[in-house]
């Protein structure tokens, strides 16, 4: 009963939690360049639809099914890719009788009044979790394709707005844009450029896009460029043109039937060789724990989308408090095997004197169920 009046109780508010995650997150950043990665994933409460009060409800993808949409940025170490959490969390819901993009003259309307402006929404809220925790350099890495995110990220805004000498941007190119005095698109110019060489990844199986796990060879290009500005936003105020850098990486010889790997990405650090083009690959990569992340938040975890709670705003308290345990298991599942890393990462030390006190009564009896570990301060 307990835990049914704290998330219905009104004075427990979404920001409060949403602002002691940013916090908990503060104490890990200082002197770390870290990666803010990005992403929207929604929260399907159709199978409850019947019992659910549907204020703060609106459609969700199909604009049939009820829910909201999470908007989390999960921070990473830029060094070794562990998850120290979450910057900022932003939830909203889509009217129910929601207009299509037609309807709304989408194309003609300011970015503060597009849904994809959460993308820069969220880069300035996590300033404070950054600044203040001090962290000394911050990569946002955002995603172009696949369901709501498609074009999202690929934004000539945010790239006019977002970067200075403290903030970076890493993002997946999915518009050929124009460059600046040059004849050639973006993708074509990306083509020509030598390469910078090779490497190998091994390429996971994915059953929604029937592609086979194999090990791959991608060649890398890389170089500057000049992006125009879209026509449509000269009367925005934005600059004719941002300089950037491009990283393109094509797997060569495909199976056959297999769509090759193709990545190209747009970044505001220097990227004029293999090594440089490399690291920009390989944070890039780390942009799926973020898709850890809201599989551990549903079905494959914490089952969140199966709540029996009946109101929405106590299942949207629910979900920041979900997306907290989502990220401590994500780092003790890294920490599992890296028993270097320190245990005040993910607990505190009043937390690790808790779990110590109730070790014994959760561990097994013999000596492979039991956890010697944890006395050591290890992640284990």
């Amino acid at each position: 009963m307990g835990y049914y009046r704290f998330l219905e109780n009104e004075n427990v508010t979404v920001s409060e939690l949403v602002r002691s995650l940013s916090d908990d997150c503060q104490v890990r950043v200082a002197e770390r360049h870290v990666l803010a990665i990005s992403d929207s994933s929604e929260i399907n409460l159709q199978s409850h639809a019947g019992r659910l009060s549907m204020s703060g409800l609106g459609v969700v993808g199909n604009n049939t099914d009820v829910g909201f949409y999470i908007y989390p940025t999960l921070v990473l170490d830029g060094e070794s890719g562990f998850p120290l959490g979450l910057s900022t969390v932003k939830l909203w819901s889509r009217d129910i009788n929601h207009a299509d993009k037609q309807e709304r003259d989408y194309k003609k309307l300011p970015i503060e009044e597009k849904e994809f402006y959460k993308w820069l929404a969220s880069a300035e809220s996590s300033q404070r979790c950054f600044e203040v925790g001090g962290a000394k350099i911050v990569t946002h890495i955002g995603d172009a394709y696949g369901g709501l995110r498609l074009r999202e990220s690929d934004l000539f805004e945010e790239f006019a707005t977002v970067p200075n000498k403290n903030n970076h941007l890493l993002i997946r190119a999915c518009q050929d844009r124009r460059l600046l005095g040059r004849s050639q698109s973006l993708f074509d110019y990306l083509s020509q450029q030598p390469i910078e060489g090779t490497y190998i990844i091994n390429v996971p199986a994915d059953p929604r896009r029937k592609r086979m796990p194999r090990e791959a060879m991608l060649i890398v290009r890389c170089g500057r460029v000049e992006i125009q500005r879209p026509d449509k936003l000269s009367v925005f105020g934005y600059p004719p043109s941002v300089t950037l850098f491009a990283v393109e990486a094509l797997e060569v010889q495909p199976p056959a039937g297999q769509e090759p790997i193709h990545w190209r990405l747009l970044t505001t650090h220097e990227v004029v060789c293999l090594e440089q083009a490399l690291r920009m690959i390989q944070w890039y990569g780390w942009r799926w724990k973020i898709e850890q992340l809201f599989a551990t938040l549903k079905k494959a975890g914490l089952n969140l989308e199966a709540t029996q709670l009946q109101s929405a705003i106590a299942i949207q308290r629910l979900t920041i408090l979900a997306l907290s345990v989502a990220v401590r298991t994500l780092q003790m599942v890294e920490g599992r095997d890296n028993t270097q890393l320190s245990a005040e990462l993910t607990f505190c030390e009043q937390q690790q004197q808790c779990l110590s006190q109730i070790q014994t009564s959760v561990e097994g009896d013999t000596k492979k169920l039991q956890n010697p570990a944890l006395h050591n301060r290890g992640m284990n």
